[in-house]
C-alpha cells in the first residue's frame, strides 16, 4: 500500500493535480480515509519528502516542495510504417561498407571464447597506449606474409579506427611544424576535414588512369606529408603506378617527408596477387595504416598503424593523453582470429564473394547497358561505372526513384574548404584533372547480402542509360 500511495502522490504533483505550496492532509486524518494504518502514510510521506517532492516543517505540516516540476515527456513519435518504408531505399548501395551480413559468427564467438579463457589479468586493466602485444604481435606476422609490410611488434599501434590513426598522425605533423598535406583528388572529405581540424592544409593531387599525380609534390615547397591510397585509389579504382610508387617514396627520402598509406582493401584483388603495400618500400618514411573494417566488420572499431622509429613516441604520447583505446579483449579476439587461421578462411571467402558479385556486374552491362563502362583494376568493394557525358545527377536520381542509394563520382572530388554560407562549385565546374572530372557512379557491390545483390543488380540496370 505504501508504494502504491507514493506513486500516486508523485503522480500527483507532476501532473499538477497537487500544485507547489499545497498543503497536504495529516498523516492521521489520511490514514483514516484511506482505511491503512498511520504508519503506511507517514513512511509515505517520509520517502517522498526525502526525494524532494515534498516538504515537512514543524508547524507548517507537509506541503508540496516548491520547485518547478518539467513536464513529462511527449511520447515519441512514431511515423507509420509506410513512411518508414518511404524514406528507407531498398538497396543501399553507397561506398565503404563491406557485406556485414557475412561477418563469421561463429568463428569469432569461438575465438573470443578461447581469448577470453586464456587472456592474463592485466588485459582487465588500462592497458597500453600502443595496443596489446598478443595482436601486434600476429599482426606483424600477418601483414608481412599477405601485404609485404615490414614491421615489429613495438612499431605497431592498434586504434579505434582508420579515422583516429588519421588524427593522431595528423596532431603530430602539425605538433611538428608542418602546415600541409597533399591528398588525392578524389577521396573522402572526411578524412580531408580530420586533417584539417589538427591544422593542416590540405594540397589537392590530381589523379588519373595511373593513380596521383606525385610529381606535383615537389610544386609545394612546405609539402612534407601525403595521404595516398597506392594499392586501389578510393574511389576512382586505379592503382598506382610503379614508376609514380618510386617517385613517392624518392621524394619522401630527398626531403624528410612522410607517406600516410591508407590500405583500406589491399587484401581484396581479384586478377592477380595483391599488389604489396608501399611501406616495404621504405619504412621509415611510410606509415602504413590497414583496418578490419572491410575485411571483417566496421563495428569492430579496430585499426593498425606501423609507424618509423622517429615518429613512434610521439604517437604514442598524443595517444596517452585521451579516449583513444581500443578494447583489450577485442584485441585478443583479434588475435586469436588471425592465429588460428580463421582470418585466412574468412578473407578468401569473401574475396571469392566479391569478386562472384563483380563478375555479375560487368555481365549485366555488357548484356543491358553496353554504354555504361566498369573502370579500375578488378579489385576491391566497389566500382566505377563510367557513364555518357552529361547523365550522372539524372541517373543518381532515377536510382532514388528506383528506391536506390547510390553516389555519383563527383560526390568524392576535392574541393577547397569554403565557410559554412559560401556556395559550392556547379554540377559543370572543372575537377583538378585536365581534363575535368567524368561522369560516373560509384557503385559498392561488397554492401548488399547475396539475397538481395541480383535485386539490386537488376535494380541498376533499370536506371542506366
Amino acid at each position: 500500500m505504501k508504494d502504491a500511495l507514493i506513486r500516486a502522490l508523485r503522480d500527483a504533483v507532476r501532473g499538477g493535480r497537487l500544485a507547489p505550496g499545497t498543503r497536504l492532509p495529516s498523516s492521521r486524518s489520511l490514514a483514516a480515509d484511506l482505511g491503512v494504518a498511520r504508519n503506511t502514510v507517514a513512511d509515505a510521506y517520509g520517502e517522498l519528502v526525502a526525494e524532494g517532492w515534498l516538504t515537512a516543517r514543524q508547524g507548517s505540516g507537509t506541503r508540496v516542495a516548491r520547485r518547478v516540476v518539467p513536464p513529462e515527456p511527449a511520447p515519441p513519435r512514431t511515423p507509420p510504417p509506410a513512411a518508414v518504408a518511404a524514406t528507407r531505399p531498398a538497396y543501399d548501395l553507397r561506398a565503404g561498407q563491406p557485406d556485414v551480413s557475412a561477418f563469421p559468427r561463429s568463428a569469432w564467438l569461438s575465438a573470443a571464447r578461447r581469448a577470453l579463457t586464456a587472456a592474463p589479468n592485466d588485459a582487465f586493466g588500462y592497458g597500453d597506449p600502443a595496443g596489446r602485444l598478443e595482436l601486434r604481435r600476429v599482426l606483424a606476422d600477418y601483414l608481412a606474409r599477405a601485404r609485404g609490410v615490414r614491421a615489429a611488434p613495438e612499431r605497431i599501434v592498434v586504434c579505434a579506427g582508420f579515422v583516429q590513426g588519421l588524427a593522431l598522425l595528423s596532431r603530430v605533423r602539425a605538433k611538428a611544424g608542418h602546415r600541409e598535406v597533399g591528398v588525392e583528388s578524389y577521396g573522402l572529405d572526411v578524412h580531408w576535414n580530420v586533417m584539417r581540424g589538427a591544422g593542416l592544409r590540405t594540397v589537392p593531387l590530381p589523379v588519373d588512369q595511373r593513380g596521383a599525380r606525385t610529381a606535383e609534390l615537389d610544386r609545394s615547397a612546405g609539402l612534407r606529408t601525403v595521404l595516398l591510397t597506392p594499392a586501389h585509389q578510393f574511389p576512382t579504382g586505379v592503382s598506382l603506378d610503379p614508376d609514380r610508387r618510386a617517385a613517392v617514396v624518392d621524394w619522401a627520402s630527398r626531403v624528410g617527408g612522410l607517406v600516410l598509406e591508407d590500405d583500406y582493401d589491399g587484401e581484396f584483388r581479384y586478377d592477380r596477387h595483391p599488389v604489396g603495400a608501399l611501406q616495404g618500400l621504405d619504412p621509415e618514411h611510410v606509415v602504413y595504416l590497414g583496418t578490419a573494417s572491410k575485411s571483417l566488420a566496421p563495428a569492430l572499431r579496430l585499426a593498425w598503424m606501423v609507424v618509423p622509429d622517429h615518429l613512434l613516441d610521439d604517437v604514442l604520447a598524443f595517444k596517452a593523453t585521451g579516449e583513444w583505446q581500443s578494447g583489450a579483449l577485442d584485441q585478443l579476439t583479434l588475435a586469436e582470429f588471425i592465429d588460428s587461421g580463421a582470418y585466412d578462411r574468412h578473407v578468401r571467402g569473401m574475396r571469392m564473394r566479391y569478386r562472384r558479385r563483380r563478375d555479375q556486374l560487368v555481365a549485366a552491362l555488357a548484356e543491358r547497358a553496353p554504354r555504361v563502362r566498369v573502370t579500375g583494376i578488378a579489385a576491391g568493394l566497389h566500382a566505377v561505372l563510367q557513364l555518357p557525358p552529361g547523365t550522372e545527377r539524372s541517373v543518381v536520381q532515377g536510382a532514388a526513384w528506383q528506391s536506390l542509394a547510390l553516389e555519383g563520382l563527383s560526390r568524392y572530388r576535392y574541393r577547397e574548404q569554403r565557410e559554412p554560407n559560401e556556395p559550392g562549385p556547379g554540377p559543370n565546374e572543372p575537377g583538378p584533372g585536365p581534363d575535368g572530372p567524368p561522369d560516373a557512379l560509384v557503385f559498392a557491390y561488397g554492401a548488399p547480402p547475396d539475397h538481395a545483390f541480383t535485386g539490386a543488380l537488376e535494380a541498376l540496370c533499370r536506371v542506366l542509360p
